[in-house]
């Protein structure tokens, strides 16, 4: 009794520890527990008031009863999930009852019948408990074979409390006391049932080991299967199924014909009638089920077969191809699909499949397939240590008939048939055509199209590689080269042969650049150049300026015309100080990574070049960043200025020297920064390079026409002039705006002039030279400004549609003190007057410069000693003046 209240305590303590179907099976031990332990109570302590009659049941014999109920319950709902199926699982039960039935009677209850001189019906309910014991043994067979792990200790207490009721019949029988060996077999009986839920945790937590294991390789645990730590890790294997309960029974029925034979042999009692017939029936049981297992074994060889034809018949369809190939890797079968690689499928028979992949992919190949088939790493017989494992999946390149290689993408399992050696099944696609796909875009993703040079991202990625590698014996320094006036280009020749340009600039960079350099396009009309093997600063700067110098040293061919350009080339070194180089204004160090500053320094060179006249080169230098900044800061306060028109105009006048009348104005932008006057040459470089200087110059047209229609209101005969850069000039719609703006000012024509400066005309020619025809269409005057300083040969002005050059403000300085200046001085004006354009000096500042510029015949003179830039009321006031005092002098500023 105190041994049933344990296995009470313990199965209902335990069953918390679970959920689910585990949960319930044990609370249905306990049950079962308790009802034995109701029963030891009755039949110990209300014996005597209960009916003893050996032919009747008493209430002691109903609490056992329910406790086998009940412990079958439980059994079934902790197995629930693996059950045997319905009629094997049935005739496997029944078998192995009558067999356990035809063992207990021979052994044992038989002679108790003999013995007892009872009559079958009285005996029979006697052995109600052992044979309904027996019977429920024999049901919950199947159960015990496929999940043994959880019902292994109910069941095996079911099996002691059936031994304690066998030996019980007799005492029943007779009326007498259990002996000591029944009531041991109850107490064992109840401790293996309070011991199941506890010794379970085990078993569970192996399993949930299994099931980590199991999830990591994408495995699910079968039902019946118990985990099994092998040498690839954890994994579910089937210990016993539903068949092994057929076997078991048949070993039952072998072993109880066995019994009754040596019965029969030691002419012991026979058995009865009703006895022979369960046997028999049992007999004819087991050999069904046998026959049932022949059959479902001959179907699945069946299957097989069918699996092996099918797999031969998939091989022929599938575009894959398909190999077979023992253990050491020579190939028994190939697939028709091999014929792509112009191979006959005979000839690969026989073949090591080693001999056609390429020799940098075998090893990896090998591992793959070793992993595939689980051979154990160093294993020298594939074939000694094949378990069956997961598909390996592996690429490689296979050689083909006519020698190329093709990338193939290949899969590997072990193959095996019945009553066949194990293979291995390959399967390989070609993916020749998306490896060539994926090279292309990569390709695509680090080079420039156009050229066929690396592109920035892969400029990016070398100087980190090379920052990275960097040695204080090696200079790394990185060449930015922009070529000077593309713009334009494009807009004379087209976008299509600006490319073509862009693509000879390529070529010759290429071929100027040691094999070790790497040269790249930037973007647009830039390119890159990072060095990280010069010997030192002296052979970057070397590099630079051979670079600057294939660029201009022949002229460019592309649609029938010969282009010459210039290139602005910056250059930065790796010098170690890159990590603090300032970012910002205020010295705060940047945490921009090394190769970013190296390129970015490089880049602000190259506009220093570019801001400096272009055609040259610079070295970075650390002030060259915060010049930068301070441009783009400025760059941003112009474009405010500029849209809430906080600009102002100035003109200069120009008069005639032989009269001081004023004949025109230059229209000059000027600006003020706050309280900073911001010299003119800063902010328009800022608005060339930023390329606002077209907005600002269509504000100074509109500005300057609109003042010199005033002037010409009020019957002064006076033009305005306004000076056009090459940005402006090559801007879409250029003459057309100008057009626009004369007629929406109603300035005549004639009255306004355009000034160009002479480098634009020699770097841009033939690039503007239709835009300023088309102005002189408009009736517009043109003017050289500064002209002798762009090294245009007076022979151009016969070809130049200009009617006006300005003499460079450094001639006219030179007059009187150097008489090489004074004789070129001096032939300008008269070539221009034998060509009948108009001469005006700038930049007179002193009275024998202005007697000098008489003396030759100059016709028009500007400049300080003339009259400062001034507002428009200033130069109303000298024009009055001049009219009132129309003789040689000058004028009243």
């Amino acid at each position: 009794m105190l041994a049933a209240a344990g296995a009470v305590t313990g199965l209902w303590t335990g069953a918390t520890k679970y959920r689910g179907s585990t949960a319930r099976g044990y609370r249905w031990l306990g049950v079962a527990a308790l009802f034995l332990l109701v029963g030891l109570v009755i039949a110990t302590f209300l014996a005597g008031q209960l009916s003893s009659s050996a032919a009747s049941l008493s209430l002691a014999d109903v609490a056992p009863l329910l406790a086998l109920a009940a412990l079958a319950v439980g059994i079934m709902v902790l197995a629930s999930g693996a059950s045997p199926g319905s009629m094997a699982g049935l005739a496997d039960g029944y078998v192995m009852a009558i067999a356990l039935l035809v063992i207990g009677w021979v052994a044992a209850f038989g002679a108790e019948y003999h013995h007892s001189g009872e009559r079958p019906e009285t005996f029979l309910l006697n052995l109600l408990h052992p044979l309904t014991d027996l019977a429920v043994l024999g049901a919950l067979l199947p159960v015990l074979t496929v999940a043994w792990h959880r019902v292994l200790l109910p069941y095996l207490s079911l099996l002691v409390l059936t031994g304690a009721d066998s030996l019980g019949v007799g005492a029943r029988i007779s009326g007498g006391h259990e002996g000591i060996l029944e009531q041991l077999a109850v107490i064992v009986a109840a401790c293996l049932l309070g011991l199941a839920p506890w010794l379970d945790t085990i078993a569970a937590r192996l399993a949930r080991d299994g099931d980590a294991d199991g999830a990591a390789s994408g495995a699910r645990p079968a039902a019946g299967a118990v985990p099994f730590n092998g040498p690839f890790g954890g994994r579910y294997v089937p210990f016993t199924s539903a068949g092994a309960a057929t076997i078991i029974a048949a070993i039952a029925v072998v072993v109880a014909a066995f019994t009754v034979i040596v019965n029969g042999l030691a002419s012991a009692p026979a058995s009865g009638l009703a006895l022979v017939i369960a046997g028999g029936a049992a007999v004819f049981v087991i050999a069904i089920r046998i026959l049932m297992l022949v059959r479902e074994n001959g179907v699945a060889i069946k299957m097989w077969r069918e699996s092996g034809n099918s797999l031969r018949d998939l091989a022929v369809r599938t575009g894959d191809i398909v190999l077979l190939c023992d253990l050491d890797g020579v190939i028994t079968y190939a697939s028709p699909a091999v014929s792509g690689f112009s191979y006959p499928e005979a000839e690969l028979v026989g073949k090591a499949l080693a001999d056609f992949v390429h020799p940098e992919d075998l090893a990896a190949a090998r591992s793959a397939i070793r992993a595939a088939l689980g051979v154990q790493p160093g294993s020298a017989d594939a074939s000694a240590t094949v378990t069956r494992g997961a598909a390996g999946r592996f690429s490689c390149r296979v050689r083909a008939a006519d020698g190329t290689w093709r990338h193939m993408e290949c899969a590997v399992l072990l193959y095996h048939m019945p009553g066949e050696d194990a293979r291995m099944l390959v399967t390989a696609r070609d993916v020749s055509d998306q490896v060539a796909l994926r090279q292309q875009v990569t390709h695509l993703t680090f080079h420039d199209g156009l050229t066929g040079l690396p592109n920035r991202a892969y400029v990016e990625e070398r100087a980190r590689d090379a920052l990275a590698a960097a040695d204080s014996e090696r200079t790394t320094g990185v060449i930015f080269l922009d070529l000077d006036g593309f713009t334009g280009v494009n807009d004379l020749v087209g976008h299509g042969a600006g490319d073509l340009v862009l693509a000879q600039a390529a070529r010759r960079l290429r071929a100027a650049v040691p094999a070790e350099g790497t040269v790249a396009r930037w973007g647009s009309d830039e390119f890159a150049v990072l060095t990280d093997n010069a010997g030192g600063p002296q052979e970057v700067g070397e590099l630079a300026e051979r670079l600057a110098g294939v660029i201009a040293a022949e002229p460019f061919r592309a649609a029938d015309r010969e282009l010459r350009l210039t290139a602005s080339v910056g250059v930065a070194l790796a010098d170690g100080s890159l990590p603090d180089a300032p970012s910002a204004p205020g010295g705060q160090s940047s945490r921009t990574p090394p190769e970013n500053l190296l390129l970015r320094n490089a880049d602000v060179a190259m506009a220093r070049a570019k801001d400096n006249g272009g055609g040259r080169v610079e070295l970075y230098a650390a002030h060259m960043h915060a010049d930068v900044v301070r441009r783009l800061d400025l760059a941003s306060d112009l474009q405010r200025a500029l849209d809430n028109e906080e600009l102002t105009l100035q003109y200069q006048p120009v008069v005639e020297l032989a009269t001081s009348r004023v004949t025109a104005a230059e229209a000059l932008v000027r600006w003020w920064r706050g309280e900073e006057l911001v010299a003119p040459r800063e902010f328009l470089a800022v608005a060339e390079e930023s390329g606002m200087v077209v907005a600002l110059g269509d504000w100074v047209l509109r500005e300057a026409c609109t003042q010199g229609a005033a002037w010409r209101a009020s019957a002064w005969d006076v033009g305005v002039s306004v000076n056009l850069s090459l940005r402006q000039l090559n801007a879409p719609q250029a003459v057309a705006r100008v057009a626009e703006t004369l007629r929406d000012t109603g300035l005549p024509p004639a009255a306004l002039t355009i000034e160009v400066n002479e480098r634009v005309l020699v770097e841009g020619a033939g690039l503007v030279t239709g835009r300023l025809a088309e102005l002189r269409d408009l009736g517009v005057r043109l003017a050289i400004d500064d002209f002798g300083t762009g090294y245009a040969s007076l022979a151009h002005l016969r070809q130049l549609p200009v009617d006006i050059i300005k003499i460079d403000p450094s001639f006219v300085a030179g007059l009187g003190a150097d008489p090489t200046v004074t004789m070129l001085t001096k032939t300008i004006v008269q070539v221009g007057r034998d060509l009948g354009i108009e001469v005006v000096a700038e930049g007179i500042e002193q009275p024998r410069q202005m007697t000098e510029l008489r003396e030759m015949g100059c016709g028009y003179g500007q400049g300080f000693l003339v009259a400062r830039p001034m507002a428009a009321p200033g130069v109303e006031a000298l024009i009055r003046t001049s009219a009132r005092n129309p003789k040689p002098g000058v004028p009243a500023a």
